[in-house]
């Protein structure tokens, strides 16, 4: 049985824990294990000697996100999967990159240190990691983010894509969608035949 304790940030920390048993507080930790969701210890009660575990993670504040009509929400991580989930769709992309991107995200938003995010902010932050990631991802997020109101827009994003900038370079990850010359050349090799 684990039981899960969140501590706040801004909390005190305290070392007592109830045993589930006989419900006294004089436990010890017999092993502790850090781990993605948080630190895992292995606890036994000094009265009754009944051992159980704890999951302890720290719970962040919440962070509010201001829509574009002013309404605030909770920010939620799993919105923000989901639509980076669609951009991706059948793109060459492991998905622990997307849960680096989203993690990279999140950290930057809380790091911040305010309790209230623009909207807007988290699209750009996005499309700004989307960008080196993969092209054809951020055109997909960028046409839903920025609502493009003709095709002439569309183009103008497109063509900046295309302008020489260190940071549009197409990794080994992507596949060319914009004809840069990385397709494997189809014209006769020079020099001696192929053997066969």
């Amino acid at each position: 049985m684990v039981i899960f304790v969140d501590y706040t940030i801004s909390g005190v920390c305290s070392n007592l824990m109830l045993c589930i048993q006989c419900g006294k507080d004089r436990t010890k930790v017999v092993d502790s294990r850090e781990s993605r969701a948080g630190v895992r210890r292995r606890r036994e009660c000094l009265s009754c000697g009944t051992r159980f575990t704890t999951l302890e993670k720290v719970q962040n504040r919440t962070l509010m996100v201001i829509k574009q009509d002013n309404r605030r929400e909770e920010f939620q991580r799993t919105k923000l999967a989901a639509s980076l989930t669609k951009a991706c769709v059948k793109r060459p992309l492991p998905i622990n990159a997307i849960n680096k991107l989203i993690d990279d995200i999140e950290n930057k938003l809380t790091d911040a240190g305010k309790q209230e995010i623009r909207s807007e902010l988290i699209g750009e932050l996005v499309m700004s990691r989307l960008k080196k990631l993969d092209r054809v991802a951020y055109i997909r997020y960028a046409s839903v983010y920025r609502d493009f109101s003709d095709i002439e827009k569309f183009k103008e994003e497109i063509e900046a894509l295309l302008l020489p900038d260190e940071s549009n370079k197409v990794t080994n990850a992507q596949l060319s969608f914009l004809g840069e010359g990385n397709e494997p050349s189809l014209r006769p090799r020079r020099g001696r035949p192929a053997k066969l």
